[in-house]
């Protein structure tokens, strides 16, 4: 009973010792696998789940924020740049130059100054420039006012009165002292260019006593910018013939 205890403690110890070393060891290998794998996933979640992950996340935020500030502020410059250079870029012209447009115009009639500068206007950086250019045509015979009035003469004189041709040449910046000339010329053959005129439109007086038909020969003349003295002789004055 004492040999058989002994043995029987001895190997209930043994193994008791045995199951306590292999619990022993395999708790303290559990110990370890779970120290390790608890440091592991301390690790982990600690620099994953926890710190690492939030820090992570958040330095990762935050450099896509500073990224994407950093593109803002280099759009933002070149940007500023681009809006600066625009700014103070000088504005480039295409097509013919001032002097060439106003060429283009002078060859193919005559104008009057105002009347060519406020065609060219649009096209001039400046009124300096543009009054340089003018300068430049009326001194090279391109442009001249006097040939211009001379011209639109010509061309009212068959179908318009003194009147109406005189207001058109001072709308044209034509100088008094010229346009008094020609309305003296355009006066002394007043009466010949309306009796033209009368006679393609009408070519018959009206009756005697018919004063609608009168009225309204009369209002045609006066239209055509005729003196008044001019249309009662056409129309039957005493001095008709």
């Amino acid at each position: 009973m004492g040999w058989g205890s002994g043995p029987s403690r001895s190997r209930r110890a043994g193994r008791s010792g045995a199951d306590d070393d292999d619990d022993g060891g395999f708790e303290q290998l559990a110990r370890g696998k779970s120290s390790g794998s608890g440091a592991a996933s301390s690790t982990v979640s600690s620099d994953v789940d926890e710190d690492g992950y939030t820090r992570t996340s958040r330095s990762s935020r935050a450099s896509k924020s500073s990224r994407s500030a950093s593109s803002h502020a280099r759009a933002s410059d070149g940007g500023d740049d681009a809006g600066a250079s625009d700014q103070t870029a000088a504005p480039v012209r295409s097509g013919p130059s001032l002097k060439a447009r106003a060429v283009g115009f002078l060859s193919r009639r005559d104008y009057a100054r105002n009347e060519i500068s406020s065609k060219l206007k649009p096209h001039a950086d400046s009124e300096d420039e543009l009054n340089k250019v003018l300068d430049d045509l009326e001194r090279e015979g391109w442009l001249s006012t006097e040939r211009y009035a001379q011209s639109l003469v010509h061309r009212r004189a068959e179908r318009q009165g003194a009147a109406r041709i005189v207001q058109e040449l001072r709308s044209k910046g034509v100088a008094e002292a010229q346009v008094s000339e020609l309305r003296e010329s355009l006066r002394a053959t007043e009466y010949e260019r309306a009796r033209v005129v009368w006679d393609k439109r009408f070519g018959e007086r009206p009756a005697p006593g018919d004063r609608a038909g009168y009225a309204k020969q009369a209002r045609f003349l006066a239209g055509r910018g005729f003196a008044h003295d001019v249309i009662r002789r056409i129309l039957g004055g005493s001095d008709d013939e």
